[in-house]
């Protein structure tokens, strides 16, 4: 359906259309370049050098020829890096007043050299660097942004341990819950850490969740041994990437061999509970063809009962240059995996045991099929375009025994509660970038447009009283089975986004940047209502229509500023409007612990940082304070449970369950601060290294007004008051290791702010997540083509949990890992 032509949607038309025709028709003034070819010390040419130009952010890659030009914005003392992976990084400061001819030899890194003195030489004394300004078709000036460089840690890299790799960025609260890493769970700044559900979740440049408006949950994360790095970018990116609070978590996979036309890496890893991955990855370039594929395996039996895992994942990126100025290139990924759930446990009895599981049918399975193509085409040195086209083809199925009842034995007779979901969707996002000279400073000039649909289907029932994993709907044999429904959600979403720097002077630039959205939202289907007398005996059976239609059009406004007294040091604030839609997938699920409220409705607001960062000598640094509002956040209660008679009257079940709605207008606030130390660097001459950094937020949160009794003044969910990462990196020679200190407080699962009571045998949904310490240690030792890896998570064996679940995988709490090992075997070749 075409957006409605309104007043509004016209001047934003006109605006967007007569940007983009003025970026491109814009011309550069006084500009200089700097050209040349880079090559190895035996006088062979290297392509996909990335050449950096300080100050500023100009950028450009060497050819297939070893050439390359980069055009500058005026004559002046610049600092030029060569980087590329595998060689060392050479920086050359030159005066540049007119065309300049500047060619360069870029030595190997040999493999005899050890891995630290490796590291130091590209520039690895720390995993984690900030994004610049502008990369590729993206604005980055003046947001929070971190990007974990994971070939710079040294981590559990088979389990995609979440605490270690996300261990530098501030504020992030994640949930542990099973010992696979088979999906993530992070939120952050009292955002619900489930599925990453509130963040916009990206590989390469474009979406992964189930649907990005009606159900954005990831139950599909890229295996740690595909990625080069993983940027992070926090509410500001609403501007760019979509509406959410959270920001971008966008996964970048390990670039094709530029230079070379085969590379094969190899990880074999073992650890704990019969854990096992197998990784092998395929790369190199022949002509204008490159390639980079993977295919991983994992198994494992879990640390609960009831909880194994099959899982394979394959990746494969197809890249061809058009021309020097032009690329094609495509994505395909394909994700099956089946794991056993072991269910919740109640507060009684995760103190009790909190390895046991009473749940022996309960089965969880996923199908993500991924693909992606996208054409980037460099018009002149100073205006790029990118397009890319991507879609999704998905199932989500989940059987099993669930009651509000957590400790209640299954009955193995009795049919089993069934959700089947189908996800299929496909969107193409345009960005056209423009750098100019506007009064004699650089501006650059971002505007793009983003069109996605989606037509999801959600069908719930009864399932089969088989204990294997059998996903057949069986409502014709449990005809009287009461949580019975059916529904399509069909969506649709144009975007038009544009965001400027304007650089004031040198040191001053200022990003302002809008959003224009779109929305149709709907649900269409029906649902079963079924009631029983105490007897057992069903008084009630109908079957209503529930058929929705959502349209809105929303504007968002945003801005960043950004001040550089000198290049190692940056003031930076922003301040972005936000908005979430609510998720019809979401809304029509019956849970026998859970409630929503019929007339639930979106939530806005704002996100603003304001921060100081930097480098001085050893030690680098991020400091900022936040604050977010919520208008009709979105949250949890506890209340009786109430149904609807065939009378029309409502009456109360005599059970309390938790009750999702908006709950009212809540405030979070906080400090974030990340400090890093290289206490020792890295040399030919002394091959050892040590760093520590220490990663700490305090977040403060209020319920400011609500119209449900008891909840204003209370605290917000998920928002520990303190969050600390804490830890040492070191190296000796070949030999690296890493030692970590985690350390959350108490959160609240429910607006209410109910406690915690430990002899609760019976939801294991009310009460608090209590406040819990976890150490971890890895070590790697690297030998020519060989590297070992071994470690241990939870070292000192602490019994905790992060999650209480409303559905599946629960109802109830679901235990963290106890103490666990693993070791493994690298190859590269």
């Amino acid at each position: 359906m075409v957006p409605p032509k309104t007043g509004l949607f016209r001047r934003l038309k006109v605006y967007m259309t007569s940007m983009g025709c003025l970026i491109v028709l814009c011309q550069g003034i006084a500009q200089v370049a700097v050209e040349g070819t880079i090559i190895t010390t035996t006088n062979a040419p290297l392509r996909a050098v990335e050449i950096i130009a300080l100050p500023g952010s100009q950028t450009t890659q060497s050819r297939r020829d070893g050439t390359y030009r980069l055009v500058l914005p005026e004559s002046g003392t610049y600092q030029l890096l060569f980087l590329l992976d595998g060689y060392e990084t050479v920086a050359v400061e030159r005066e540049i007043t007119a065309a300049t001819t500047l060619d360069v030899t870029l030595e190997k890194l040999e493999v005899d050299l050890s891995e630290i003195v490796v590291e130091a030489k590209t520039e690895g004394a720390f995993g984690l660097r900030r994004l610049r300004n502008v990369e590729g078709t993206s604005i980055y000036a003046g947001k929070k942004s971190e990007v974990i460089l994971l070939d710079r840690l040294t981590f559990n890299v088979a389990t995609n341990n979440p605490r270690q790799i996300y261990a530098q960025i501030a504020g992030l609260n994640i949930q542990e819950t099973n010992d696979a890493g088979l999906q993530l769970n992070i939120g952050g700044r009292g955002l619900d850490p489930n599925r990453s559900a509130n963040f916009n979740t990206r590989q390469n440049g474009y979406d992964i969740s189930a649907d990005v408006l009606g159900y954005p949950e990831s139950y599909y994360s890229p295996p740690a041994e595909a990625l080069r790095e993983i940027q992070v970018l926090r509410g500001a990116a609403s501007l760019q990437y979509g509406t959410q609070f959270g920001g971008l978590v966008n996964f970048r996979f390990h670039r094709p061999e530029p230079n070379r036309k085969l590379a094969w890496t190899s990880r074999q890893t073992v650890g704990s509970n019969n854990l096992f991955t197998s990784f092998n990855s395929l790369s190199g370039t022949v002509g204008d063809f490159s390639y980079y594929t993977y295919y991983h395996y994992k198994t494992g039996d879990g640390f609960r009962p009831n909880s194994g895992f099959d899982a394979h994942n394959a990746f494969a990126h197809l890249g061809y240059r058009l021309s020097e100025k032009t690329k094609l290139s495509g994505e395909f990924t394909y994700l099956r995996y089946l794991a056993q759930q072991p269910g919740g446990l109640t507060d009684a009895q995760f103190y009790a045991d909190p390895t046991q599981s009473n749940r022996t049918r309960n089965w969880f399975q996923v199908d993500w099929r991924l693909w992606q193509a996208q054409l980037e085409h460099e018009f002149s040195p100073q205006t790029r375009l990118s397009w890319q086209f991507f879609g999704l083809d998905a199932e989500r199925n989940a059987v099993g025994f669930r009651t509000n009842r957590v400790s209640q034995v299954d009955d193995p007779s009795a049919p089993r509660d069934l959700l089947l979901g189908t996800f299929r969707n496909w969107g193409s996002e345009a960005r056209l970038l423009h750098r100019y000279r506007l009064r004699g400073e650089d501006a650059i000039a971002l505007v793009g447009a983003k069109f996605y649909r989606s037509r999801n289907r959600a069908v719930q029932g009864a399932g089969t009283a088989a204990a294997d994993a059998d996903f057949t709907l069986a409502n014709d044999r449990f005809p009287a089975f009461p949580a019975q429904s059916s529904f399509v959600f069909p969506n649709q979403n144009l975007a038009l986004f544009g965001e400027h720097i304007f650089y004031l002077n040198e040191r001053l630039s200022i990003t302002p940047g809008i959003r224009y959205e779109y929305l149709r939202t709907e649900s269409s289907g029906t649902f079963r209502a079924i009631d029983f007398d105490l007897a057992g005996n069903p008084i009630r059976d109908e079957t209503f229509a529930d058929d929705r239609t959502f349209e809105r059009n929303r504007v968002l406004l945003g801005a960043g500023v950004s001040y550089r007294p000198k290049p190692t040091l940056e003031g930076y604030a922003n301040v972005s409007q936000n908005y979430r839609s609510v998720t019809f997938n979401d809304i029509r699920t019956v849970n026998p612990s859970f409630q929503i409220d019929p007339n639930i409705t979106d939530e806005n607001g704002f996100t603003a940082d304001l921060g100081v960062r930097g480098r001085t000598g050893k030690w680098r640094f991020d400091l900022s304070g936040f604050s977010l509002l919520y208008n009709d956040r979105l949250g949890e209660v506890l209340r009786a449970q109430t149904r609807v008679n065939a009378d029309g009257t409502t009456v109360e079940t005599g059970r309390i369950i938790r009750f999702r709605g908006n709950i009212g207008q809540a405030l979070i606030y906080g400090f974030e601060g990340l400090l890093d130390w290289s206490i020792l660097t890295a040399s030919e001459d002394r091959p050892r290294r040590l760093n520590a950094f220490v990663n700490l937020a305090l977040t403060g949160s209020e319920y400011l007004e609500s119209e449900i009794a008891g909840v204003a003044g209370n605290r917000v969910e998920f928002i520990p008051l303190v969050n600390l990462k804490t830890g040492v990196t070191f190296g000796w020679r070949d030999l690296l290791g890493s030692m970590q200190f985690t350390y959350l407080g108490e959160q609240f699962t429910d607006a209410s702010n109910a406690p915690q009571d430990r002899n609760d045998n019976q939801s294991g949904i009310v009460g608090t997540i209590p406040g819990y310490a976890v150490a971890d240690v890895s070590l790697s030792y690297k030998w020519r083509f060989l590297k070992l890896e071994a470690g241990v998570n939870n070292l000192f064996d602490r019994s905790y949990f992060t999650r209480r679940a409303t559905g599946y995988p629960g109802p109830g709490i679901l235990p963290s890992l106890p103490r666990t090992g693993y070791a493994g075997l690298v190859l590269n070749f």
